[in-house]
């Protein structure tokens, strides 16, 4: 966890410590609340349109084909040189099931809007 400090008006910072107060929690875990809730509402899923379907469609069939002629050593090369990351702590199968689904609800809502019912 990190450290940041800042600077409010007081009048704002008097409002934050109300509205923690009124939730129960300190003014920390409401200000990372806040914050997270913004940073979230920045991220939307959407949908990609047909012709970006098709070119990474192109782009994968480019790519597996060009894999087809890896030898066996250059496929280990590349597979130890790629970054290793963990995954997300809050991201499990349950959130990840949300996503699915909106992004399923988002891609049925732009072909009804299309007309590619």
């Amino acid at each position: 966890m990190s450290r940041f400090t800042l600077r409010l008006p007081e009048t704002l910072h008097q409002q934050l410590a109300n509205l923690a107060d009124g939730e129960g929690v300190s003014l920390n875990q409401y200000i990372v609340y806040a914050l997270t809730r913004q940073v979230t509402l920045a991220y939307s899923v959407s949908a990609v349109s047909k012709e970006d379907i098709q070119q990474q469609k192109l782009s994968f069939n480019t790519l597996v084909q060009d894999l087809g002629k890896a030898s066996s050593s250059e496929v280990s090369a590349a597979l130890a040189e790629r970054e290793m990351a963990s995954p997300e702590k809050d991201l499990d199968l349950h959130t990840v099931a949300l996503l699915q689904e909106k992004i399923q609800d988002a891609a049925k809502a732009h072909s009804k809007a299309d007309g590619t019912d």
